[in-house]
């Protein structure tokens, strides 16, 4: 995929403006997790470096074009501060006469944060005058925000209609990844798609089962693929009423030469709480009352197996109920065992979506994966074969 980067513009004297995610966790008013503003360090350096002027523009949480305080990115500069070690102008405002005036006092080097983009209405609508306003701030429109380049929005979309553009140094690196797993694998390929539901994920599936040589499917989407095929299940999650459609994802697998791999023995309870009582039973002995919560451990071997004689490795989603001890044992071995090939170059594996990051970041083994993806929805879209309004506008 050819998209312009930094590099190709001189950026020195220029103001560029960056579509950053800053849309972080907080618990009790602290980020939880900064991953995402780490992230777009390297881009914000980048600029400072060549002499440009930075203007960051982010979303954060779903204020539905409302000022709310909680929802303000003001909470963010501290991070971003420490961070650079620079420091962080902000404007309360996103476009306007006090916005302009700010702009126009920067100096070469400087970083102006702007308010939650989502505090204003036409930025989810995609309003031309708005991107049209927006734009007038800056002289070219660096996208750093992959996982928000899945929304048609103002500031993901309409700007780029109006300014010189190109990716940022996080963005060309989710995409240069990306790319090489559904593109141009190292074979065997094999992805890992777990979750609570295939209602959710059937695209993905569908998409998958073209390209992969093996599928690990866990998580309670496994529960509908066990029912399918006459397996009880006792009282497991499941969506019955798909049952054909996984009989239908099976039959196209065999179709592609794609292997699907599905549990062979379990993990049940007949409680979904912290450290319940629980037993390890093959899949013919399940009871009424007892629910699927994790695979055991026959299978977490099998699904070893099978990364030992893989080359590349996406993974998405849990595969098991991972929140709750010790229903994370599965998603732990597979995961680690996943990590330790990576680590020792026998495999490349890219992983993200959803609850994956937390997943693997419990068991440890995100450290070792060659790319942790930390988009949610784009992630999950690119990997459905789905165009990205917020790339698609920059080719």
């Amino acid at each position: 995929m050819s998209l312009k980067t930094l590099a190709d513009y001189n950026i020195a004297n220029k103001k560029i403006l960056v579509r950053v995610d800053l849309n972080v966790p907080l618990e009790n008013g602290e980020i939880s997790d900064s991953s995402r503003v780490f992230a777009i360090i390297p881009t914000i350096k980048y600029i400072q470096s060549s002499g440009g002027k930075a203007i960051l523009i982010s979303h954060f949480g779903r204020p539905n074009g409302s000022y709310l305080k909680e929802y303000s990115l003001k909470q963010v500069v501290p991070l971003l501060e420490e961070l650079l070690n620079f420091p962080i102008k902000f404007s309360s405002e996103v476009i306007g006469e006090n916005v302009k005036k700010t702009v126009n006092s920067l100096q070469n080097g400087d970083i102006l944060l702007l308010e939650n983009i989502r505090f204003r209405l036409e930025e989810e609508i995609n309003d031309e005058d708005f991107a049209k306003e927006l734009s007038s701030l800056g002289d070219i429109f660096c996208n750093d925000a992959f996982s928000a380049s899945h929304r048609a929005h103002a500031s993901t979309v309409g700007i780029a209609k109006f300014l010189p553009n190109c990716v940022g140094h996080h963005m060309k690196k989710e995409i240069d990844a990306l790319e090489f797993v559904l593109k141009n694998p190292k074979k065997p390929l094999t992805a890992v798609v777990g979750g609570a539901k295939i209602s959710s994920k059937l695209n993905l599936l569908l998409n998958l089962i073209k390209k992969v040589d093996y599928l690990v499917i866990g998580g309670g989407m496994a529960n509908t693929f066990l029912f399918a095929q006459g397996i009880q299940i006792g009282n497991s999650l499941c969506e019955k009423d798909l049952k054909e459609t996984s009989l239908e994802v099976v039959d196209n697998a065999k179709k592609n030469n794609c292997e699907i791999i599905l549990p062979i023995d379990v993990v049940v309870a007949s409680e979904f709480k912290v450290n319940a009582k629980n037993i390890i039973k093959d899949l013919n002995n399940i009871k009424n009352e007892e629910m699927i919560l994790d695979i055991g451990p026959s299978t977490c071997k099998k699904i070893n197996e099978i990364f030992s004689i893989s080359r590349t490795l996406i993974w998405n989603g849990p595969m098991g109920a991972f929140e709750i001890k010790p229903f994370d044992k599965g998603t732990i071995n597979t995961s680690v065992f996943a990590s330790k090939l990576t680590k020792n170059g026998k495999l490349i594996s890219v992983a993200g979506g959803g609850d994956t990051v937390s997943a693997l970041k419990k068991s440890r083994a995100e450290k070792d994966f060659t790319y942790i993806s930390l988009a949610g929805g784009a992630f999950l879209e690119w990997m459905e074969g789905k165009n990205l309004p917020g790339v698609e506008c920059l080719l």
